[in-house]
């Protein structure tokens, strides 16, 4: 999976197109990211040691990667990444869109 936590995204599909957000868990096994302010449910909580107030919660629930796009640093649009070894034989990520590592 090229995308990871603390990258910032952008929505390229779904109810949420368009919004922007940090990463804020990366689920590899399930092909799914979970994107700060985007894809919010309301969730049921019982009352419980650490929780006394229960009730309804808003939360974030993972969407799948393939319908998010990684933010250019350069000039700030949706890009695909790429990866490439560097001069000291490290790999590193890439945008497409303008060549810049991230």
């Amino acid at each position: 999976m090229k995308i990871k936590k603390d990258d910032l995204v952008v929505v390229i599909s779904g109810k949420d197109k368009g919004k922007q957000g940090k990463v804020l868990r990366a689920l590899p096994s399930k092909n799914k990211v979970v994107v700060e302010g985007v894809a919010i449910i309301k969730k049921a909580m019982r009352p419980t040691q650490a929780n006394q107030q229960g009730g309804i919660v808003s939360k974030e629930a993972p969407i799948d990667v393939s319908n998010v796009a990684l933010v250019d640093p350069k000039d700030g649009k949706p890009t695909r990444v790429g990866y490439r070894v560097s001069e000291d034989g490290t790999k590193v990520r890439y945008a497409k869109r303008s060549g810049e590592e991230i």
